[in-house]
């Protein structure tokens, strides 16, 4: 049974595996030296041999390819070097976050003006802003209240940010979503 994570940790890193030494079958293997070169097709017995006389050893990097392709190498240390790569790479990612602001068609000024600049200020730090006005009873019958309120909101956060698509609306809602620039 999978155990579910628990809130607050993050998750685990992956972890770089590869077949070595006594794991590698006995068929023959085409062997690459630790400075990158050829030493051509030989038994994994040799291969083996020929890591362990240089104190590294046999790791199989690509296991797909007949033979099967493996070199010698300091295990330890190339492990330490593919994980630190897929750590750089997860660091690297775009991280794009989604961030809601709920209306009201009949909103205050002032109330407005504190959305508007919730708005900015997500898109601002590169998050996308989904504008979500709210309809309760008669007001369902003024959808373009709800529309005039996603124009002046656009229009508001015009420089820092696009409306990525016409708005939406669906039974007590009308959404839009904004994108920055």
């Amino acid at each position: 049974m999978r155990r579910a994570r628990k809130p607050g940790r993050p998750a685990q890193v992956r972890r770089v595996t590869a077949r070595i030494n006594e794991q590698i079958g006995a068929g023959p293997v085409r062997l690459v030296a630790d400075d990158g070169s050829q030493l051509g097709v030989m038994s994994a017995d040799d291969a083996r041999a020929h890591a362990y006389d240089r104190g590294l050893d046999l790791v199989e990097v690509a296991a797909a390819s007949d033979p099967p392709v493996c070199r010698a190498m300091d295990y330890g240390k190339w492990r330490y070097e593919e994980e630190r790569k897929l750590r750089q790479a997860r660091r690297n990612q775009a991280h794009v976050s989604l961030k809601e602001v709920r209306l009201r068609p009949k909103i205050a000024a002032h109330d407005y003006e504190w959305k508007r600049n919730q708005a900015l200020h997500f898109l601002e730090d590169g998050a996308k802003v989904k504008a979500i006005v709210f309809f309760r009873g008669r007001e369902r019958e003024h959808p373009e209240r709800g529309r005039a309120l996603i124009d002046r909101l656009e229009a508001d956060v015009g420089e820092v940010g696009k409306l990525e698509n016409t708005p939406v609306f669906e039974s007590r809602t009308m959404t839009a979503v904004f994108a920055p620039r």
